[in-house]
C-alpha cells in the first residue's frame, strides 16, 4: 500500500519530535507499506519569517538579523538532536545557513523597496519547509532508510494566485509521478516540502496557511496513493472544539462532504481545500495524532455510514463576523440585485460565508469577516448609488460581532425535526437566532448568533444531540 504521510509543525517542533515522526514513517515501512512524507515547517518558523519580512516592508529591518539568528540556533539544535554524526550535522547546518541567507537577502530587498508583494511573501514564507525537510530526511536515514529531501516546486504546478495558489492537476500528476515514483519503487522515502508549489515558469507559490494538508492530498491524488495520513496534534476530527465543549469526542468516521463542511465553518483540523484533490480518487484520508499514535483517529471516506448515531455529526463556529443587509422597497422583483451585490464585494476580494434573502425580495443579507466590513460597505454603497438616489434601496445596514454556528451531518437530509431541536434548545437558553441558512445539499444548517452567545450555543446544541456519546 502506498501512503502519503503528512506531518504538521507541532509534530516537527524540535529534533525529538522530528525523530518521532521519522519513527512513525519507519513503522509503516516495516509493515510493508511504501511511504512518501510531506513535511511542514517546524512550529512557529513560518510566522517568524513573515513577521520579519512585513516589518522590513514598513521600513524596520531590526527583526531580520534577529530572526536569522534565532532560526539558525533552532535548526542547529534540531540537527544535533536528529543525528549524532558530526559530518551529517555539519551538512544539515550548512543547508540551514544557505536557506537563511536566502531569507536575509529577500528581507533586505523588501526593506530597500519598502514593499512586500504577494509573490515576495510567498518566497519568504515557503523557506520554513525548505529548512525542515533535510532534517526529516536525515532522521529517516538514522533509522536505516534511504531518504531524499525534495522541494515541492519540482512537483506541484500551480496558477499564479500568490498566497493561495491552486494546483494544475494534470501537469502536477505528470511531474510528481516522474520525479517520485522511481524513488518509491526503488525503496527511497521522498520527503517533500508542504505548503508550496511553483508556477509553470518556476516561481514559488504557496497554497494558503495550513496548506501542507493540501499538499499531501495533491500528491496523494497525483501518485494514486492508497491513503493519505495527516499527522497532527489532536485525535482526529471532533464533534466540537474541546476548548469550548469539554464533552467533545473524536468522530471515528465521517464523509468527505461532512469533513469539508466542518473545515469550511471553522474546524481547524483540516485546511478547507484538503479534500478537493483526493475526492475524485475515492481514497480515504486519516487524521491521526503524533503524540498519541495508537489512537485510531478519524477516517474520512467518500460516504460514511451513519451507524445509528444520529443525523448530526458535529458542530463548529466562525466568530468575529459581520452581517451586511441591503434593504429597500424597490428591490422586490427587480432582476440582478443579488448579482450586483456579489459583484461589488467580489471586486474587493471579500469572501461571502452565508447568504439569506426574504421571500418578498425586499432585503438580502450576507455574512462576511468583520475586518472586511468597511471596504465591503463602501463598495456596495457605490454600486447601488443610483438606486439609493431613486429611493429603491435604503442602504446597507451592518450588524457586527456575530458568529456563524454550523450544525453538520449527512443525516440532516432525511431526518425531520433537526431545525426544531436546534432552535428549541437555543430558545430555552435565551439565545436569539439572527439569521438562518441551509444549503440544498442539506449537509449543514447554519445560523447566526451574537459573538457573546456563540460558546453557549455550541454547548447547548452538542448536549441536545448527545454528541458526547459518539
Amino acid at each position: 500500500m502506498l501512503l502519503v504521510m503528512k506531518f504538521g509543525g507541532t509534530s516537527l517542533g524540535d529534533g525529538a519530535r522530528i525523530g518521532q515522526a521519522a519513527a512513525l514513517a519507519h513503522r509503516e515501512i516495516a509493515n510493508g507499506h511504501q511511504v512518501v512524507v510531506v513535511a511542514s515547517a517546524m512550529s512557529g518558523v513560518t510566522n517568524q519569517l513573515i513577521a520579519a519580512a512585513q516589518l522590513a516592508a514598513r521600513g524596520d529591518e531590526s527583526l531580520i538579523a534577529e530572526t536569522r539568528r534565532r532560526l539558525f540556533a533552532q535548526h542547529i539544535a534540531a540537527a544535533q538532536a536528529v543525528t549524532p554524526s558530526r559530518e551529517a550535522q555539519d551538512r544539515l547546518i550548512a543547508q540551514s545557513d544557505r536557506q537563511l541567507t536566502v531569507f536575509e537577502n529577500l528581507a533586505r530587498s523588501v526593506h530597500i523597496l519598502g514593499e512586500l508583494t504577494a509573490r515576495g511573501l510567498d518566497a519568504v514564507a515557503a523557506l520554513g519547509e525548505s529548512l525542515c525537510v533535510p532534517l526529516v530526511a536525515q532522521a529517516l536515514r538514522e533509522r536505516g532508510l534511504a531518504a531524499e529531501a525534495i522541494e515541492a516546486t519540482e512537483l506541484i504546478v500551480t496558477d499564479d494566485h500568490f498566497g493561495n495558489a491552486s494546483p494544475l492537476m494534470p501537469e502536477t500528476a505528470a511531474q510528481a509521478r516522474a520525479r517520485l515514483m522511481p524513488l518509491v519503487q526503488g525503496g527511497t522515502v521522498a520527503v517533500v516540502t508542504g505548503f508550496m508549489g511553483a508556477t509553470r515558469g518556476g516561481v514559488t507559490t504557496t497554497l494558503g496557511r495550513g496548506g501542507s494538508d493540501y499538499s499531501a492530498t495533491i500528491l496523494g491524488a497525483a501518485l494514486d496513493a492508497d491513503e493519505v495520513w495527516i499527522w497532527t496534534d489532536v485525535n482526529g476530527v471532533m464533534t466540537a472544539d474541546p476548548r469550548i465543549v469539554p464533552q467533545a469526542r473524536t468522530l471515528p468516521e465521517i464523509s468527505y462532504a461532512e469533513a469539508a463542511e466542518l473545515s469550511y465553518f471553522g474546524a481547524k483540523v483540516l485546511h478547507p481545500k484538503t479534500l478537493m484533490p483526493i475526492a475524485s480518487k475515492n481514497k480515504p484520508v486519516r487524521i491521526l495524532n503524533t503524540f498519541e499514535p495508537e489512537h485510531p483517529g478519524t477516517r474520512i471516506v467518500p460516504q460514511a455510514a451513519n451507524g445509528g448515531r444520529g443525523a448530526v455529526k458535529g458542530i463548529t463556529a466562525i466568530k468575529r463576523l459581520c452581517i451586511l443587509s441591503l434593504e429597500g422597497r424597490g428591490m422586490g422583483g427587480v432582476p440582478g440585485v443579488a448579482a450586483k451585490l456579489f459583484a461589488a464585494v467580489a471586486r474587493q476580494s471579500v469572501s461571502v460565508m452565508m447568504i439569506a434573502q426574504s421571500s418578498s425580495e425586499l432585503d438580502i443579507c450576507i455574512v462576511i469577516e468583520d475586518d472586511a466590513a468597511a471596504r465591503a460597505i463602501a463598495a456596495i454603497e457605490q454600486e447601488f448609488e443610483l438606486e439609493r438616489l431613486r429611493g429603491d434601496v435604503d442602504g446597507v445596514r451592518a450588524q457586527r460581532q456575530v458568529t456563524i454556528v454550523a450544525v453538520v451531518g449527512a443525516g440532516l437530509r432525511a431526518t425531520p425535526g433537526i431545525a426544531a431541536r436546534v432552535f428549541g434548545v437555543l430558545a430555552e437558553r435565551g439565545i436569539n437566532v439572527i439569521s438562518i441558512a441551509q444549503g440544498s445539499s442539506e449537509y449543514n444548517l447554519s445560523l447566526v448568533v451574537q459573538d457573546s452567545d456563540a460558546d453557549e450555543s455550541l454547548r447547548a446544541i452538542h448536549q441536545a444531540f448527545e454528541l458526547e456519546k459518539v
